[in-house]
């Protein structure tokens, strides 16, 4: 047990070192805010940016700053006046490029140079033959081989010449193929350099988490020149984007346990004495804006019903928040109808069945103590021969109904007829009786006549019938009962025709 405990306190102290010395390494972190732009009120009312200045197609307003327009052939960038005083330092580049097509040109650029470049040049806005680092986020295909949108880090000492036709894939230090136009929020890249390692982070704009970066690019061993000045460039071709930086975030870097070169604490009174001089402007200036709103009530009461005809951002997120709770609640409201109906349904059926399940018997509560009554109701199979009987009879109803309509419609037609031909005599269309009686007569004699003079040729002894051939008694008889046949048989077809034409008047 000893031992176990002093294997655990080994392994506690081991931990404790290496959160020491993770903790050591990470370097402190000032911002600069003169090295830095960013809204609401990114550009003054001049159109100037603090601390940077811009030209070329460059156009800064109070939330961005567009380095070059979405039309052709513009050029345009934006530079810090002042030269960096740090060795170490981090910068966030928060971006957007946008574009209707669907590839873009030409693509942004991130400088860190020895020297201000120029404000339209070849190298993606900005001077050409720089000395320092340049990070392009090229958006255009130079050299057709399907690998844009890129991300580049290119490393110039002055001397050499951008590589445009290779997209500057012979030049470059490192990269990464990463898609950064038109996302739904905005693009994010961080770029680091700490003792001689730069180190490239991106975010591809897809969430709106801020801390969702991946690793794009690490170079070691790189040096860059002291006193750079940090810029951003973008240039357009014969396809256009906006390219828009809304925020440049410059932090200084420094290592653990070194002094800053503003670092001089200051004393306690002089921190109450700049705390009560802040305290005194801000109420100095609240009472300037009051005296100034009561001097000038007009302009307050013109500013507000103004102001009425627009909403803030947050208002209008307010109310588009509003609106979708209160379709979400009509929706839940009307589903909450609908299940009190199905309930409602159920619960009546549930009875139904219950009362089936009793036999058809039910009971009535009487007095406490007395016996419960039972009443004989109507059962199942009555009910379904009672439903029966009701579909026999609507049945029957129906096709009485319709040979009346039948009668009446051969009414209204004999009507109609004798309306139009009041003389009209229907004439019989029977069969004639007596022409068939003649016909039958003339049929029989000449029978007869045959029959005698067969004989006669018998009696003489004539042999010229054959007696095998010669018509015999059984023959003649089956011979006149066919003829019957045939003859019944024509009269019967003559009545059923009869009868149909009748039908017709």
């Amino acid at each position: 047990m000893k031992m176990a405990a002093e294997v655990r306190w080994l392994l506690i102290f081991h931990v404790f070192l290496v959160i020491a010395s993770v903790l050591g390494e990470i370097p402190h972190r000032k911002f600069e805010y003169k090295y830095s732009f960013k809204p609401p009120y990114l550009a003054q009312k001049d159109g100037g940016v603090p601390f940077w200045e811009y030209g070329g197609n460059a156009i800064a307003s109070a939330e961005n700053v567009r380095v070059a327009p979405s039309l052709r052939s513009q050029k345009g960038a934006i530079w810090v006046k002042q030269p960096v005083l740090f060795d170490w330092w981090e910068v966030e580049l928060i971006f957007r490029v946008t574009g209707r097509g669907r590839i873009g040109a030409d693509g942004l650029a991130f400088w860190y140079t020895s020297s201000k470049g120029a404000y339209n040049g070849t190298v993606f806005g900005s001077s050409d033959q720089w000395n320092g680092l340049g990070i392009f986020f090229d958006s255009f295909d130079n050299d057709n081989k399907h690998n844009n949108p890129y991300i580049m880090g290119v490393i110039n000492d002055g001397t050499k010449t951008f590589d445009h036709t290779n997209d500057g894939m012979t030049q470059l230090s490192a990269g990464c193929l990463r898609d950064f136009r038109n996302k739904p929020f905005a693009t994010r890249a961080k770029v680091e350099y700490y003792q001689n390692t730069l180190t490239v982070l991106f975010h591809n704009g897809m969430t709106n988490n801020e801390q969702d970066y991946e690793m794009c690019f690490r170079v070691e061993n790189v040096v860059l020149p002291k006193g750079g000045f940090f810029g951003v460039s973008a240039a357009t071709g014969g396809l256009a984007d906006d390219h828009d930086v809304s925020h440049f975030l410059t932090h200084s870097l420094f290592p653990p346990g070194q002094l800053r070169p503003d670092g001089q604490k200051v004393s306690l009174e002089e921190q109450q004495k700049l705390s009560q001089e802040y305290l005194d402007y801000q109420k100095k200036l609240e009472q300037q804006k009051e005296e100034y709103r009561r001097d000038h009530p007009e302009e307050r009461r013109e500013r507000e019903e103004f102001e009425e005809y627009f909403e803030t951002d947050n208002q209008r997120e307010l109310r588009q928040i509003f609106s979708g709770q209160s379709q979400m609640f009509d929706a839940l409201r009307e589903l909450n109808r609908k299940l009190d109906e199905i309930v409602g349904r159920q619960e009546r059926s549930l009875s139904l069945i219950s009362q089936l399940q009793l036999g058809g018997v039910q009971a009535t509560g009487g007095q406490p103590g007395q016996q419960v009554q039972l009443i004989d109701t109507i059962r199942r199979q009555e009910v379904d021969t009672l439903l029966g009987n009701q579909n026999v009879i609507i049945n029957t109803a129906r096709e009485i109904k319709s040979f009346v309509n039948e009668v009446y419609s051969k009414t209204d037609t004999i009507l109609n007829n004798q309306a139009r031909a009041p003389t009209a005599q229907v004439q019989q269309m029977g069969y004639d009786y007596h022409s068939l009686i003649s016909e039958m007569r003339d049929g029989l004699n000449t029978l007869k006549r045959d029959v005698g003079q067969m004989n006669t040729k018998v009696g003489s002894g004539s042999t010229d019938c054959p007696t095998t051939n010669c018509l015999t008694t059984t023959m003649f008889l089956l011979f006149v009962a066919i003829q019957m046949v045939i003859l019944l048989g024509y009269s019967l077809y003559r009545d059923n025709k009869e009868a149909q034409a009748k039908k017709l008047y």
